[in-house]
């Protein structure tokens, strides 16, 4: 059991308030999931010919600051860190394939979380709680967020493990439910050349989807294949650039609600994580039907 929320705030001036607006939604759903938490949080996008890669330490005293002079003066560029805990956002006009290179080779214990130019991801163990504080969530700003708190029951509590999930550039996923054919998927994509970081059964409906995408589906296209080949009981949603998509199993064991308001799209596991949200008594409040998409734009 798990608990999702996502939320794409359309009154531009809410946007430098959508922290403090997730913020109980995420904690709303501590009951579904007190392991581990996460966030993918998408903002305003850094330069044309620039990425932000989101970096994790399981060292809370990490020296994030040695590792910015290291990367600047090995690889003759200059570049942005942000630390935030033992997280931080790296900014750099290198190719992702080049900073990656050197990660591995000079920091090979660090977790790379996502690229790309406006998502960053933050996932740790703890409370929703606990990890909000822990990285300030209530005081982000953005356009739209996916959220997930886990309970973990097919694989290890860790932060590689904990949700969102990622497959490219700014694109992200988290689940509520299991797969029963999630090895099968696995093999399969290996044979295609995936590589796979947890043995988690949500990372291998993410790199499905990235394949499919990789093979030229658009999002949905490629979710139309997921309900033929995904098996199992799951409700999943995903943030794009520009848009948050949400689907059901066809059998929709999982829960989740929905409210459309004229200022934003809020999505949770229970209604209890929207209850706070400004003015929901005009928000049309519905539960999502089995095997099919809802897609929401900026």
């Amino acid at each position: 059991m798990c608990g999702i929320v996502g939320l794409l705030v359309k009154n531009q001036k809410m946007r430098a308030n959508i922290g403090e607006l997730m913020l109980p939604m995420l904690i709303g759903m501590t009951e579904r999931g007190p392991d581990s938490a996460g966030l993918a949080m998408f903002s305003a996008p850094v330069a044309d010919d620039a990425r932000k890669l989101s970096l994790y330490s399981g060292e809370e005293d990490f020296n994030w600051v040695k590792l910015g002079h290291e990367f600047e003066k090995h690889l003759g560029t200059k570049a942005q860190i942000e630390p935030k805990a033992n997280h931080a956002v790296l900014t750099t006009t290198l190719e992702p394939a080049t900073v990656k290179v050197w990660l591995l080779e000079n920091y090979p214990k660090l977790h790379l979380l996502s690229v790309g130019q406006l998502m960053d991801i933050y996932k740790d163990v703890g409370t929703p709680a606990e990890v909000a504080a822990r990285y300030d969530f209530k005081n982000f700003s953005g356009t739209h967020l996916v959220g997930h708190t886990r309970m973990a029951t097919e694989s290890a509590i860790t932060p590689a493990h904990a949700h969102p999930f990622t497959a490219g550039e700014d694109w992200c996923l988290v689940h509520n439910g299991s797969l029963s054919n999630a090895s099968s998927i696995r093999r399969k994509l290996q044979h295609e050349g995936i590589a796979f970081e947890t043995d988690n059964d949500t990372e291998a409906a993410c790199r499905f989807l990235q394949w499919r995408m990789r093979e030229g589906d658009d999002l949905e296209t490629a979710l139309n294949h997921g309900f033929d080949e995904l098996d199992g009981f799951y409700t999943l949603l995903m943030g794009t650039r520009d848009q948050l998509a949400l689907v059901r199993d066809p059998f929709a064991c999982k829960p989740a609600i929905i409210a459309e308001h004229d200022d934003y799209v809020a999505i949770a596991s229970e209604f209890r994580s929207l209850a706070h949200l400004p003015d929901i008594k005009n928000a049309k409040v519905f539960e999502p039907s089995p095997k099919e998409m809802y897609v929401w734009k900026l």
